[in-house]
């Protein structure tokens, strides 16, 4: 009778199992429900200024990746090789004279009120551009060559070029949807950037909420294209400096962080669930000088200092400038040595000067050239200039960056010790832009982003991107008009062998670099980190090695993957664990069951029920 009351006891254990696990199934069943129901948000911290969400006046760096994540582009460059690609256009062709492009415009594109996407958009955005300076202001260089453009179906766009144009395959220009933008008559009106707001895209995210200073707020479109992104929202929120944003990046209060510092970087490295990415950047860091501005007009703007107009004085200062110092010291070797407008990673158009042509760091030198330009030395040390002023120049630049601040610091004393005081003026973002677009500086702490074709770097020095006499429909870096440079760059944009281009490519940036209106002082890597155990990985360009947020894409953002994702794609999702209870479970509930099974078996005969 003892081998019948163990049976009788299994049975009870493994009913007991068998119920238990009956009673775990819809709990757990509940809380995957809930944790695969919770929206999935990427959150960026910014650290640079917002001028315009308007896609035809936006220039700084953050302002022109919304109109990457909100519109989509003709073509884009790709993600793994930074070279034109597919996008809003499916494919194109050109002429024999290469004179007219015809874009094929994909079917299945839509805008985020479910009216279709066609070439009439397309050919209205560069129209707008063509008879509106406004909307020029951005990327007016793609469109200074256009003859006509038309759309002669939904699904054909058509643009011919008064020259030959290199740069047809990358337009990096928005394309915006007609039916919303063609009642805005005046873009110079700040209601534009409401509109960008409750407006209409077509690109991996929409535009949903801005607060200026705070944030801007996303969803992901649905309907686009490509797919929707894995992320339901993007966040990217305004931080006052990277110190901060690297604080909240350590609570989890963000998910992803670019343009840190190296000590920041080097921080960060090591530290758990936070993961880092170094990549070569596409940004070069300059220190401009005032030579007496003008605008498209040729009418003097600012009030800049009048000895930056002699370039001898441009030049002296130009030597004492220790790039390599501010490579080592202020970059602790996260960037290259500065030259020409175009950075390394873009090596068939990047120039460097030749060992003859080289400013090299020389104080000795630059006090001598001073010396003999007449600029006399008083008792003090410092240098008078034409009336006996003593010289002192302005230097502005960015409060919220600790490489503007450091910067500040090192040519502040390499210009003292050649005569010349300086007046550090660091400010906000808004503030910086204000003063350097209306002409009011002496020194200017730069830099600009640059893409994988050079002319959007050589186009920044033109004379038709200087700013009309209302201070609109330009994006200069320099104010620089030289008719040499000018004729260089009309030439690198009408020849389409690469070589040869290359050559006049590298010919201008000489030209720039020989009349000392600004001092390219380094490229800087992009030097980022992202929570690890929020997101498993985001999408680089170039790949393998490039970066996540400073792309000339959209790929970061939109190939962003949640670390929850990611678990799923590799072992069925957050449910494995839930099953795992459920199988040690009914492990238990068949191994007690086993046990009554080999029991009952050892039970003779007349023992059976």
């Amino acid at each position: 009778m003892r081998s019948l009351h163990v049976r009788r006891g299994m049975r009870r254990v493994f009913a007991i199992g068998v119920a238990a696990t009956l009673a775990v199934l819809p709990l757990a069943g509940t809380a995957a429900a809930q944790q695969q129901n919770q929206p999935k948000v990427l959150r960026v911290a910014l650290t640079t200024g917002i001028d315009h969400l308007n896609p035809f006046t936006a220039a700084l760096a953050a302002s022109t990746q919304v109109g990457r994540f909100v519109y989509e582009f003709l073509t884009i460059p790709s993600a793994d090789k930074a070279e034109a690609a597919p996008a809003l256009a499916e494919s194109w062709t050109t002429s024999p004279d290469k004179l007219t492009w015809t874009f094929k415009i994909r079917r299945n594109a839509k805008w985020s009120d479910g009216k279709p996407v066609t070439a009439k958009d397309a050919a209205f955005t560069f129209n707008r551009m063509l008879t509106d300076e406004t909307a020029r202001t951005a990327n007016g260089n793609y469109v200074a060559n256009f003859d006509t453009v038309s759309a002669p179906d939904d699904t054909t766009l058509v643009i011919k070029t008064k020259t030959v144009q290199a740069t047809m395959d990358l337009l990096d220009v928005p394309i915006v949807p007609e039916h919303v933008w063609a009642p805005i008559k005046d873009l110079t009106d700040p209601k534009t950037d409401t509109v960008a707001v409750a407006g209409v895209g077509d690109g991996p995210y929409q535009l949903t909420e801005y607060k200026q200073n705070e944030y801007v707020k996303f969803k992901a479109n649905k309907d686009y294209w490509r797919g929707a992104p894995q992320v339901d929202e993007l966040q990217l929120l305004v931080f006052k400096d990277v110190e901060s944003a690297v604080n909240a990046l350590k609570q989890g209060e963000v998910d992803v962080i670019n343009r840190l510092t190296p000590t920041q970087f080097d921080a960060l490295e090591g530290q758990p669930d936070i993961a880092t990415n170094k990549a070569p950047g596409r940004r070069y860091n300059e220190i401009t000088m005032n030579f007496g501005v003008q605008n498209n007009e040729n009418q003097p703007i600012g009030n800049g200092n009048p000895v930056l107009k002699d370039l001898r004085m441009r030049q002296a200062i130009a030597r004492a400038i220790d790039s390599q110092t501010i490579v080592d010291k202020v970059m602790s070797g996260y960037g290259q040595l500065g030259g020409g407008v175009v950075p390394p990673i873009y090596r068939n158009y990047h120039w460097d000067p030749a060992r003859g042509e080289a400013r090299t760091f020389d104080l000795a030198a630059a006090n001598q050239a001073l010396d003999q330009a007449g600029y006399r030395k008083g008792g003090d040390g410092l240098r008078t200039g034409p009336g006996g002023a003593r010289l002192e120049l302005r230097l502005t630049g960015h409060a919220n960056r600790g490489f503007d601040q450091r910067v500040a610091q090192y040519v502040s004393g390499w210009l003292r010790d050649i005569g010349i005081s300086v007046k550090q003026e660091l400010v906000s973002d808004e503030e910086l832009n204000d003063r350097t677009n209306a002409g009011n500086y002496d020194l200017a702490i730069s830099g600009y982003a640059t893409n994988p074709d050079p002319d959007y770097a050589l186009a920044l020095h033109t004379c038709a991107a200087r700013p009309n006499a209302q201070g609109k429909g330009g994006t200069t870096d320099t104010f620089f008009c030289d008719p040499q440079y000018d004729q260089l760059y009309a030439k690198q944009l009408a020849e389409t062998d690469p070589a040869v281009r290359a050559g006049y490519v590298k010919q201008a940036q000489a030209r720039l670099y020989s009349q000392a209106v600004n001092v390219v002082v380094d490229y800087d890597n992009a030097l980022e980190a992202y929570r690890s155990d929020h997101f498993s990985s985001f999408q680089k360009q170039p790949q393998p090695d490039g970066a996540i947020l400073e792309q000339t894409g959209y790929w970061g953002v939109y190939g962003a993957v949640p670390a929850d994702a990611s678990a799923a794609a590799d072992d069925g999702g957050s449910n494995t664990v839930v099953w795992i209870v459920v199988g040690a479970v009914v492990a238990v509930a068949l191994v007690g069951g086993g046990i009554a099974i080999g029991r009952r078996r050892a039970v003779p005969a007349d023992d059976r029920e």
